[in-house]
């Protein structure tokens, strides 16, 4: 990763000197990491469960752990760094983050995952609004679009790549090595950051000043949450008392969370700044590109897996086509961005990644991985338009004192979005499968010669490979014929959720063109 961003850098480009890159640079690294490793295991959730002997239903809780951690302490990392100075915060963290990752490849049981991965989750959350944080306040104006695309290089390559490399390395070496992917890249990042970042004094006297009561409403909050989306689904939502209750938890502390930033005199995370023209906008539509941009990620492993009964490897070399072209595409866009309206940019960026879903609305059986080279390839051209422009029109306005702020709550909400996406869009799933069942179901009776003509052809099959009673063999086609349906129906169920994720990304192209025209070489923090 940093040899390829570093090949973008022009280092020698007046403003910025060769110490501040490197230090951006190995920040990068950290957000690439912490990035790929909520879709790391994607691919490979069936061999993590049976090798920590866990059922199906809540192997999910392997991603979502490590999701939560990060939702959490986003929002927190500008506090922190604040009160234990930047470089000690973001240091103490690059070198928690590998150790609390290999701890995950030792863990026995799905309790003790949980927990691994959603402390390693806390870590890595650190590593990406800090990595945005230094574009923001290290680099020039001139040079934040560059800076730009370099993160931008990291949140959208990152997830697709994930279980590429997941895959990979769990059919070849076992599912405990996609653990310790991280320790190489976190040590030379720890060893740059440490040479480049200039020591500062903590200051602990912020402890006392800083707003409890909003870290822990938002924390029990927004984990009472996630929770609810990991959960709802599987417990049928509101029938299950459980659901309910950590519903009206989530609601409770996310409303005073709410409250008490807005009241404050210090909050930890200034809302405020959601009223600004292109940064409320630009939140906006980063949520709904971290729905799409995560739940596709989420959502073609799933078809993958379970209807054309990929392994892990397979799944990941399908979804490489979505990240590799955009090794090439993303370090052009500074230079489209200084002939062009980056909201122009980004509508198109965003109109092709809905293409590229519409582009999944009509699968069949035979609908599997050569098939999804084209779409995977125009979706890896949208996204690579994407997050650049948006993030330079999202923080345009905003002062540098609050560049820090801004990241947090740009990074969570983003990350938020495909929390809450990745759960809606396996309610849509499964509520579309049923519905395609139902209807499918109707239609197939013993009055309708089609049904009887394949049932006999099917018993006929049985006997002929070795089932000698005719009643047993009659059973047996009835059931694979009941099986037949309930792939069809899942095959349409995932069409229609490809058809959600275009009309999510429309709505986001079509909001984005309500901000207002940034000025040259956008960015934060003007200096």
């Amino acid at each position: 990763m940093s040899t390829i961003a570093a090949t973008a850098v022009p280092i020698s480009h007046p403003g910025a000197g060769t110490r501040e890159w490197i230090a951006v640079l190995a920040g990068m690294i950290g957000a690439f990491m912490a990035i790929l490793n909520i879709q790391i295991t994607n691919a490979s959730l069936l061999d993590i469960e049976g090798g920590i002997g866990t059922g199906v239903d809540n192997g999910a809780w392997i991603s979502t752990s490590y999701l939560i951690g990060e939702i959490v302490v986003i929002p927190l990392t500008a506090y922190f760094s604040n009160v234990f100075s930047f470089r000690r915060y973001i240091l103490v963290n690059s070198i928690l983050f590998p150790l609390f990752s290999m701890a995950c490849a030792f863990a026995l049981d799905l309790g003790t995952m949980i927990l691994l991965r959603g402390l390693q989750g806390f870590a890595g959350g650190v590593l990406i609004p800090m990595a945005f944080t230094m574009v923001l306040t290290k680099l020039p104006k001139s040079q934040q679009p560059l800076g730009l695309a370099i993160f931008a290089l990291s949140v959208t390559f990152a997830p697709a790549i994930g279980p590429t490399i997941g895959g990979y390395l769990t059919e070849n070496y076992g599912w405990q090595t996609i653990f310790f992917i991280n320790t190489i890249p976190s040590l030379i990042m720890a060893a740059a950051l440490a040479l480049t970042l200039e020591k500062q004094p903590m200051q602990l006297h912020l402890l006392k000043e800083g707003d409890w009561a909003g870290i822990l409403t938002m924390a029990i909050g927004l984990s009472a949450l996630q929770t609810v989306l990991e959960e709802g689904n599987k417990d049928d939502w509101f029938s299950s008392p459980f659901i309910v209750k950590l519903s009206i938890v989530a609601f409770a502390f996310l409303a005073a969370f709410i409250w008490i930033e807005l009241t404050v005199k210090k909050p930890l995370v200034k809302l405020r700044l959601l009223t600004q023209r292109n940064f409320g906008i630009g939140v906006l539509v980063n949520v709904l590109v971290g729905v799409a941009l995560f739940g596709t990620v989420y959502i073609l492993p799933q078809y993958l897996g379970q209807v054309q009964r990929y392994n892990a490897e397979q799944i990941g070399n399908v979804l490489a086509w979505t990240g590799l072209p955009q090794l090439l595409l993303i370090p052009l866009v500074p230079v489209l961005m200084k002939r062009f309206d980056a909201r122009y940019i980004g509508f198109l960026g965003i109109s092709i990644f809905a293409i590229s879903c519409f582009m999944n609305i009509m699968l069949s059986a035979d609908n599997a991985g050569d098939q999804f080279w084209i779409p995977n390839i125009v979706r890896a051209v949208g996204q690579a338009l994407v997050l650049t422009p948006i993030t330079a029109i999202t923080t345009a306005g905003i002062a540098p004192a609050d560049a820090a702020a801004a990241s947090g709550l740009t990074n969570m909400l983003r990350n938020l979005g495909g929390a809450v996406g990745t759960a809606s869009l396996g309610t849509i799933l499964t509520k579309r499968e049923q519905f395609h069942s139902n209807i499918i179901g109707q239609s197939i009776t013993l009055t309708r010669d089609e049904v009887r003509d394949r049932l006999a052809k099917l018993s006929g099959y049985f006997i002929q490979h070795g089932v000698s009673d005719p009643a047993v063999a009659s059973q047996k086609a009835i059931v694979a014929l009941g099986q037949t349906v309930k792939r069809q129906a899942l095959i349409m169920g995932f069409s229609d959720t490809f058809a959600v994720i275009g009309m999510v990304l429309a709505l986001a192209a079509i909001a984005l063109l309500f901000t207002k025209k940034p000025r040259a070489g956008a960015g934060a923090g003007a200096h």
